[in-house]
C-alpha cells in the first residue's frame, strides 16, 4: 500500500461523513459522522486488500472501495443507533459543506491531475581513448635516464550527444633511473609541453592548469637507484587533430649532490680476548 491509497481512504471517509448528515438523517453531527466514515472507509479498505481482492488497484478503484465503506458504517449507524430528527447547527452545516468542497478537489486533482514526470535517468558516460604512437619511449635529461610507458589519451564523452564532460588528459608511467656513478639525485618537479610541426607549442584552454608532473618520492636517488611515478595531466583540445601534435616534451627539475663512500674501521674482540 502506498501513502497515496492511504490518503485516498481517509479522503473518501471524510467525504462520505460530510454527505452522510446530509443524505441521511438520524445522525449524532458531524465530527460522529466523518469519524464513522473514517472507520468504514480504511477498515473494510484495509480488510479487502488484506484478502488480496484489491490488490494492486490504482486510485480510482481505491476510492471506490473507500466510500463504500464510509458508506456502509453510515447507514448501519442510522438502522442501528438513529437519532431524533432535529436540525443540524448553521456552522455545522458550512463545515459540511466547505470541508466536502474542498475534499472533492483534492481527489480531482490527485486522480485527474498532470502525473509526476519520471526522473531523468543518469547520462551514460564513455571514456574515448586516442592512441599515442610510439606508446613507450626512452628518455635522457642529463644524469637522469628512464622510459615513459602506456602514453595515452583520453577524454570522457556523454554517450547519444557527445558533449565532452571531462577534457583530455594525458597519462602513462614514468621510470627514472639515476644514471650517474657519483651523484645522487632529488626530484624536484616536471613539466610537460606539446610541439607542434613548427616547433611552437600548443597551449592549454583557458582555466585549464599547466601540465605539472609533481613526483610522488621526496626521497633521494642513489646512483643505479630507480623510481616509478604516474603521470596525469591535461592534455590541449587542439593537440587531437591528426598530424598536429609532433612532439612531447618533458622538462624535468631535480638537484644533483656529490655523492661518495667512505671507510670506518672498527677493532673489536670477541669473549674479551
Amino acid at each position: 500500500m502506498t501513502f497515496g491509497i492511504f490518503v485516498i481512504w481517509v479522503l473518501m471517509g471524510v467525504l462520505a461523513g460530510l454527505l452522510g448528515g446530509l443524505v441521511i438523517k438520524g445522525g449524532h453531527g458531524l465530527k460522529r459522522d466523518v469519524t464513522l466514515g473514517l472507520v468504514g472507509s480504511i477498515a473494510v479498505s484495509w480488510f479487502l486488500r488484506a484478502v488480496g481482492m484489491i490488490s494492486g488497484s490504482g486510485l480510482f478503484v481505491a476510492a471506490v472501495v473507500a466510500l463504500v465503506g464510509a458508506a456502509i458504517a453510515i447507514v448501519a449507524q442510522r438502522k442501528i443507533r438513529p437519532t431524533e430528527h432535529r436540525d443540524e447547527a448553521k456552522a455545522d452545516m458550512w463545515w459540511r459543506w466547505g470541508l466536502g468542497a474542498a475534499v472533492v478537489v483534492i481527489m480531482g486533482w490527485m486522480m485527474f491531475g498532470p502525473s509526476q514526470q519520471p526522473a531523468a535517468t543518469a547520462a551514460v558516460i564513455d571514456d574515448k581513448t586516442y592512441a599515442v604512437t610510439p606508446a613507450t619511449m626512452k628518455l635522457k635529461a642529463g644524469i637522469v635516464t628512464g622510459e615513459v610507458m602506456d602514453m595515452k589519451v583520453t577524454e570522457r564523452i556523454e554517450q547519444g550527444s557527445g558533449r565532452v564532460v571531462s577534457p583530455a588528459k594525458l597519462t602513462a608511467r614514468i621510470a627514472l633511473k639515476n644514471s650517474s656513478a657519483s651523484q645522487t639525485v632529488r626530484l624536484v618537479t616536471g613539466k610537460i609541453q606539446y610541439i607542434d610541426a613548427q616547433g611552437q607549442p600548443i597551449t592549454l584552454e583557458d582555466n585549464r592548469p599547466d601540465p605539472i608532473v609533481k613526483f610522488s618520492s621526496s626521497e633521494r636517488l642513489d646512483p643505479g637507484q630507480e623510481t616509478t611515478e604516474s603521470l596525469d595531466v591535461d592534455f590541449p583540445v587542439a593537440a587531437l587533430k591528426g598530424n598536429t601534435l609532433k612532439t612531447i616534451r618533458l622538462n624535468l627539475a631535480y638537484v644533483p649532490s656529490p655523492y661518495r663512500e667512505e671507510s670506518a674501521n672498527l677493532p673489536v674482540s670477541i669473549g674479551g680476548k
